[in-house]
């Protein structure tokens, strides 16, 4: 069926008001994809509207026509991740859509998991008719932790950092609070809320003793990870468990590798920490391996804070998915440290490649995100 320009905008628009529902449970309904339904009647209004909210919840098909008691005759539905078709904490969503009387579907993205597709079939084979691919882009960009999850067994891992105009994420005697002003450091909160997990290298245990809470109303606090192959991160840290303020105290996770002492891996588990031995790698930790296991433990989305030698591994070993950038309108000059360490490219041709998101201006400050161009995996 051929759309007119005026449909095919009203999808557009329909289809960013499923991703603005779907974003926000980001953060909360790993290790499922967020997604977001538009219900419109025969004139076009809007008649109901739904979202996943959380793993064994209803999914957001199921939770719209639920508002119109599982029938909407005529209508079309929008939603921006293809209608599942297999039986998994919940039953099967493309049934029960295919039985609602509606006539239409759009769907931003088809399913790209095995074993999950198979939604836009059902729908075809009751002749409904189907559109696929309505800004499809964003969807598959706001389900980027799902999918490299799904598709990779491994979290996505998001590269963050604060830096000078220099490139700079301190003075040269190690000065670094605050580089960046209030709202930017306040988007750093909401990153961490929506995230599973945030990783640190223990440098930064060391240097900063941070406590990786995200420090906003109702934010959820993510999984703390230390990549500290030697064990020093201190049992006194403020990032611990023990050292916890909150009645429900987060996961803290630190891999290490087998040569760590054993009686420093049972001080930190006295002090409500996992250690996690993992395979060796000539600069510490073999982050690919880590990145598996992560995998296994359903985390799907990590924020990395530093410092730089764990930035580089990442970048070296194709595991930096994303990174969002603050910088800062200041300029500090000298050796100060960069966010990215390692021995650097000697070739331009080498360098490591991103794409460009629009940037955001944060007060003073700017936000730059970039993707990993698919020619980098």
């Amino acid at each position: 069926m051929k759309l007119s320009a005026e449909q095919r905008e009203r999808d557009r628009v329909h289809m960013a008001r499923c991703l603005e529902l779907a974003e926000r449970y980001r953060g909360r309904t790993s290790p499922n994809p967020i997604v977001g339904c538009v219900i419109v009647d025969r004139r076009g209004a809007v008649i109901a509207e739904g979202a996943h909210v959380a793993p064994g919840k209803a999914h957001a098909e199921i939770a719209a026509l639920a508002k119109l008691k599982g029938k909407a005759r005529g209508a079309t539905l929008y939603v921006n991740l293809e209608p599942c078709n297999h039986q998994g904490r919940t039953p099967p969503c493309a049934p029960v859509v295919r039985d609602s009387g509606v006539t239409r579907v759009v769907i931003g993205m088809a399913d790209p998991i095995p074993g999950h597709a198979g939604g836009i079939a059902v729908l075809r084979r009751a002749k409904i008719a189907v559109d696929v691919g309505v800004l499809r882009e964003a969807c598959e960009r706001a389900n980027r932790p799902f999918l490299t999850w799904a598709l990779h067994q491994r979290p996505a891992f998001t590269l963050k950092a604060a830096i000078t105009l220099d490139g700079k994420i301190a003075t040269v005697t190690g000065e670094s609070k605050w580089i960046t002003g209030e709202l930017a450091r306040a988007d750093v909160m909401r990153l961490r809320a929506t995230h599973d997990a945030v990783m640190v290298g223990v440098g930064t245990v060391l240097a900063d003793d941070p406590a990786l809470t995200a420090r906003i109303k109702g934010g959820r606090d993510p999984i703390r990870i230390v990549i500290d192959s030697q064990l020093r991160t201190p049992v006194t840290s403020k990032l611990l468990p023990a050292k916890a303020t909150h009645a429900d105290p987060t996961r803290v996770i630190i891999a290490t590798t087998a040569g760590a002492a054993l009686d420093r891996e049972h001080a930190l588990t006295a002090a409500g920490a996992e250690v996690w031995r993992m395979p060796g790698h000539p600069r510490g930790v073999d982050l690919a391996a880590l990145a598996r296991k992560l995998g296994d433990a359903s985390i799907t989305s990590v924020l990395v804070e530093g410092g730089g030698e764990v930035h580089a591994s990442l970048l070296e070993t194709a595991l930096a998915d994303e990174l969002v950038i603050y910088i800062a309108p200041k300029i500090v000059g000298g050796p100060a440290k960069s966010w990215v360490g390692g021995a650097g490219l000697a070739a331009i041709s080498d360098a490591h490649g991103f794409n460009f998101d629009a940037p955001t201006q944060l007060g003073d400050d700017l936000r730059i995100i970039a993707a990993r161009r698919a020619t980098d995996d």
